[in-house]
């Protein structure tokens, strides 16, 4: 009764665009149902031979039908996962099962509140009561988690993780045949307890750790900054010192530093009690980096730079400069800053920027890449080679937001003259991010390799996988899929040789393998049959024919 009554008082006026379902989910925006593995899939042209494992995107797609407003962001996370092998392809999508996802679809109706579509204001208030009520009467349990994994995909210590930085991520395991399944939320085997992880973690490409950050609008600290390293084990978290909860996205690291953006758009829950969103824009906060150590304990030695009136909802690459004392962030610089979760009357503009930070003086300086205002296009997500990630890179790979929010094609920026090639799609096709995929770890040219990007045409309703050269931007080739890919967000690829190690290992028979423990907790035995682990990867195991088994782990 409370939640109808609630629905009727949020009806009596229209939902502005940002947090109209007829809006933000409409078209190819709109969800798909799950797709179980279709094989052999027609290609147009010729998959390069250095093509061989899965990509994988994420992106939001609801389960259930709003009953209220719904931002493009709410929706539960998908997964589509095209594997290549030999030159032909296969695809499949599944939901991420969240604990979220899990509870709705018992109940038939989505009973947590949508963090951007539905938080706003009196009703927004009402919506975390009656949420909180729901969990008091055991009609939900809220401590299990109440993220939707559908912002990107990141993959570490032989695990395909899905994040948004709302809950813990969740890991997804890779079948041999190319299917998805929910393992469910990883917490780095209870490291992450009591925190969340942002949406964006970094790999250091040379030393292979992950960076990471989690941030709270609720209490103090407001930011945590921590890394794992390469074996999974996780650092102790540093408390950021900030002044407010500051909405973040994003970060860059450098090969020495992690770079932490301390921008204009902030959490302010009051603002609910004025009938207004929690998530504004503060003209009267200053932009700000802050510059600190990887290997930092503390943020004792963190150093600030203001970069005056500076958003960014991503950033592409950084770079240290020893020569003059700078560190260079590469990113697209938004306006107005609050655009994607507030209305505006002024256009959205995304222009990608070069700040240079002066560890030194204390100062910054931005420049718009593309100088020539009449080359201006809005480019946003997208990426650099990530083999070079935190050095000094050449090249950019980013989508051409336009017409907003739609992506006509990709762009190839030169970063330091400013020219930009360009690859569209066509007439009524529009993609999502282009996936810079390099044709070996150690490529002698930086382009050296491929772009993978989903691509829908809107006359014909169909979808496929486009592969282009990123040296020339010629099309190599193109998979059409069985099913519509609706328009998403990160998305990442994961080598054939990684494939083994993303969730399935192979069982060998040997005669004379010990029973062996690890952190001091033996491995239960079975009659018979011996258990212990190599590498954290392969078991072995003797049983009384010596049988060589295939184990899903």
């Amino acid at each position: 009764m409370a939640e109808t009554a609630l629905i009727s008082h949020e009806r009596r006026r229209p939902f502005p665009k940002t947090t109209d379902p007829r809006v933000q989910i409409t078209g190819n925006f709109s969800p798909v149902q799950e797709q179980k593995v279709r094989g052999q899939l027609p290609v147009n042209g010729t998959i390069p031979e250095s093509i061989e494992g899965i990509y994988v995107r994420n992106g939001a797609n609801p389960l259930l039908e709003p009953v209220s407003g719904h931002h493009f962001f709410d929706g539960d996370g998908m997964i589509h996962a095209l594997k290549i092998e030999k030159g032909s392809a296969s695809y499949a999508c599944r939901f991420t099962e969240t604990e979220r996802l899990k509870q709705e679809r018992v109940h038939g109706r989505p009973l947590f509140p949508k963090s951007i579509g539905e938080l706003h204001g009196h009703s927004g208030i009402a919506r975390l009561l009656l949420f909180y009520a729901r969990g008091l009467c055991g009609l939900l349990d809220q401590t299990k988690g109440t993220g939707v994994a559908n912002a990107s995909l990141v993959y570490f210590n032989d695990r395909l993780l899905a994040l948004s930085e709302d809950d813990l991520p969740y890991q997804v395991r890779i079948t041999p045949c190319g299917d998805l399944e929910t393992v469910g939320r990883y917490n780095f085997n209870g490291q992450l307890k009591h925190s969340t992880m942002i949406a964006h973690p970094k790999i250091d490409p040379v030393s292979k750790e992950l960076f990471a950050l989690s941030y709270d609008f609720v209490q103090k600290p407001y930011l945590k900054y921590f890394r794992f390293f390469p074996d999974g084990e996780k650092s102790p978290d540093i408390d950021i010192p900030l002044p407010v909860p500051t909405m973040m996205h994003d970060f860059a690291i450098t090969e020495n530093f992690v770079v932490i953006p301390d921008q204009q758009v902030v959490f302010k829950l009051q603002e609910m009690l004025r009938g207004g969103s929690p998530v504004i824009y503060d003209k009267k906060k200053k932009s700000r980096f802050g510059i600190l150590n990887k290997s930092a304990t503390d943020a004792n030695d963190m150093i600030w730079v203001e970069s005056p009136d500076a958003f960014f909802f991503h950033f592409w690459n950084a770079w240290e400069e020893p020569e003059s004392d700078e560190v260079v962030v590469i990113g697209s610089c938004m306006t107005p800053p609050d655009s994607i979760f507030n209305e505006h009357d002024e256009s959205l503009q995304s222009v990608l920027s070069e700040i240079r930070l002066n560890l030194k003086t204390g100062q910054s300086t931005r420049r718009p890449i593309i100088q020539e205002p009449s080359n201006h296009v809005n480019l946003e997500v997208g990426m650099v080679n990530r083999n070079l990630l935190g050095r000094q890179t050449g090249y950019a790979y980013l989508a051409i937001a336009e017409p907003w929010p739609k992506i006509s094609g990709f762009a190839k920026v030169d970063l330091l003259t400013g020219e930009v090639k360009k690859y569209m799609y066509g007439d009524k096709r529009y993609g999502g991010e282009p996936f810079f995929l390099p044709t070996e770890q150690n490529c002698e040219a930086e382009d050296d390799g491929y772009i993978l990007a989903f691509v829908h045409d809107e006359k014909t309703w169909k979808s496929e996988l486009h592969i282009v050269n990123a040296k020339n931007l010629q099309f190599e080739a193109s998979v059409k899929l069985p099913s519509r890919v609706p328009y998403g967000f990160h998305g990442t690829f994961i080598d054939s040789r990684g494939l083994g190690e993303s969730g399935v290992a192979d069982v060998y028979a040997t005669s004379d393998l010990p029973r062996w423990s690890r952190q001091g907790r033996f491995l239960p035995e079975v009659p018979g049959i011996y258990w212990t682990f190599k590498n954290r990867r392969t078991i072995f195991t003797r049983g009384p024919q010596n049988l060589c088994l295939k184990l899903i782990c």
